[in-house]
Order: structure tokens, then C-alpha cells, then sequence
């Protein structure tokens, strides 16, 4: 009886730590999905900014004059602009011209994005109060004249594509090996293929309440919402 308790005692720490293993495996791919994503799209930033100069929505912005040669004045304006992390409230935000497309409007899209993607489904509140937090953020940056309306529509419109894309091949294994798969043809695809590799069957929803005493309704087992690894041993 001794022996049989041991054992039972040893497969139930052993399945919790496969489940402990599992839920910081599914979080890390959460976490390495949304960081390429936001690289990328600061990335698209950096050049619709460059190809693309609007004036200054609001007469309450000052931009900092054009140096013309003076190299130190310039390195001395980039660590400025470094050690106030670009805002406003630290007066490092110098420069002006850098409005298509909103950054502001690719975090908070992207965030609830993630938010609904990797919750589960039943939380459908949590859902409704991110989207609502967003959508005010976006009407407040158009009404404190910060960007203009284009800035916020091509924001929206190239994150939840590319985040749609993204999660629509990492989730159907059919289009990782289909020659049909025009999906493919994306420069960031070699990326994908790396990042994916050992992403091959659904991630078990496995979350955790922030706190030690969780209510009675969210100890329930949650339906499985998205893709990761595989189940094989590495």
C-alpha cells in the first residue's frame, strides 16, 4: 500500500511538473510571437516614416530645427532622445515627422490581439474591456491631435493582418507544407520557419490565477484555444 501511495504520489508530481513544463513552453512561444511581431511592424514603421513626411497634426507639438552638418549636435540630440525613451513627458520627443503609421495604435491593436488569442474563451468580459480600452485610446490619441486619422487606419489595418497571417500559419500545419501556400512567399517566412519548427499540435490552456486563493469558477478546465509544440520528447 506503502509502494502504490509512492508511486500515485510520484506520477502526481510528475504530471505537474510536465503541466509546469507545458504552461512555460506555451508561454514563451506567446512571448516570442508577439515581440517578432512588434519588431516587424516597427520595422514597416521605420519606412513608411521615411518615404512618408506629414506635418504636424496639432499646433501644440514643437519640432526641434534641422542640424546641417554639425555631427556633434546630432549624436548629442539621438542619446537625448535614447535616455527619455522618445516621450513627451521627458522632453526627448524632439523630432517631428515620424506619424505614419501610429505606434500608440499598433500596441494597443496588437495587445488585444494577444489578449483574445491567448485567454480563454470563456472570458468573454475580459475580451469585451480590453476592446473597449483600445478603441478609447485610439479615439483619445485622434482627439488630442497626436496623429491623424490615416496614421490610425493603415496602424490598424497592417497590424491585425500581419498578426492574422502569422497565427494563421502557425496554426493550420496543412499550409507549413503545402506548395500551394502563397503565405510563403513573405520575406519573413525563413523567420517563421525557425521560430515555428517545433510548434506542431495544440497548446493545452493551461493558465494560473495572479493570486493564491483563485475563486471556485476559475479552477474550471478551459477549452483549447491556439497551436504550439509538439508532444513528442526533445
Amino acid at each position: 500500500m506503502s509502494q502504490g501511495a509512492a508511486s500515485g504520489s510520484q506520477g502526481s508530481a510528475a504530471a505537474d511538473g510536465g503541466g509546469t513544463a507545458r504552461t512555460e513552453r506555451g508561454r514563451s512561444i506567446a512571448c516570442r510571437r508577439f515581440f517578432f511581431l512588434i519588431g516587424t511592424l516597427y520595422l514597416y514603421r521605420c519606412v513608411t516614416m521615411y518615404i512618408t513626411t506629414l506635418p504636424v497634426p496639432g499646433m501644440h507639438m514643437t519640432c526641434a530645427p534641422k542640424l546641417h552638418g554639425d555631427s556633434h549636435a546630432k549624436v548629442q540630440r539621438v542619446l537625448q532622445l535614447i535616455s527619455g525613451g522618445g516621450l513627451s513627458i521627458t522632453n526627448s520627443h524632439l523630432l517631428c515627422g515620424d506619424f505614419l503609421y501610429s505606434g500608440h495604435t499598433v500596441m494597443l491593436t496588437l495587445t488585444y490581439l494577444f489578449i483574445k488569442e491567448y485567454s480563454p474563451r470563456s472570458f468573454w468580459w475580459y475580451h469585451l474591456m480590453c476592446w473597449l480600452l483600445s478603441a478609447v485610446g485610439v479615439v483619445c490619441i485622434l482627439v488630442a491631435h497626436e496623429h491623424y486619422s490615416v496614421d490610425v487606419v493603415v496602424a490598424y489595418f497592417i497590424t491585425s493582418r500581419l498578426f492574422w497571417w502569422y497565427h494563421t500559419m502557425a496554426n493550420l500545419q496543412t499550409l507549413k507544407c503545402s506548395p500551394n501556400n502563397y503565405l510563403t512567399n513573405t520575406w519573413w517566412n525563413p523567420l517563421f520557419n525557425f521560430l515555428e519548427r517545433n510548434v506542431q499540435t495544440a497548446v493545452p490552456c493551461s493558465y494560473s490565477w495572479p493570486i493564491t486563493w483563485p475563486p471556485a469558477c476559475l479552477k474550471n478546465p478551459c477549452k483549447k484555444y491556439s497551436m504550439v509544440q509538439s508532444t513528442r520528447e526533445e
